[in-house]
């Protein structure tokens, strides 16, 4: 059983972002929760909310197909963090002129699956 959960347009770079993601890859949900708790970046909010959501929809996936399945043996199978549409501003600058800004943005991908028993 393989779900995924993806966050659209996140305003933080991926750069960023990727510094966090790169923590919780191959992990067990409850062990990706702990991290994301405990992580005091910003991008930990929007990779926890993203990921609660993929579980769920595993949760939902398990349901509407009739089996069971256990939450803890779920892990993070693959999280990848995309380059989003930037947000384009302009900042004063000196003798009239205008400096383009770009607010970089993120796409959050997570998928979540049961553990193969080899």
């Amino acid at each position: 059983m393989e779900a995924r959960a993806i966050q659209r347009h996140a305003r933080q770079s991926p750069r960023k972002m990727r510094l966090v993601v790169d923590l919780i890859r191959g992990k067990n949900v409850t062990e990706a929760y702990a991290i994301l708790k405990f992580n005091k970046k910003y991008a930990a909010k929007q990779i926890e909310k993203t990921l609660r959501s993929a579980v769920a929809n595993a949760e939902q996936a398990a349901l509407s197909a009739n089996e069971s399945l256990d939450i803890d043996q779920l892990v993070v199978t693959k999280a990848v963090i995309n380059m989003g549409t930037p947000l384009k501003r302009f900042h004063a600058a000196a003798q009239g002129r205008g400096v383009p800004i770009r607010k970089r943005t993120s796409h959050v991908e997570i998928y979540v699956g049961t553990k193969e028993t080899e």
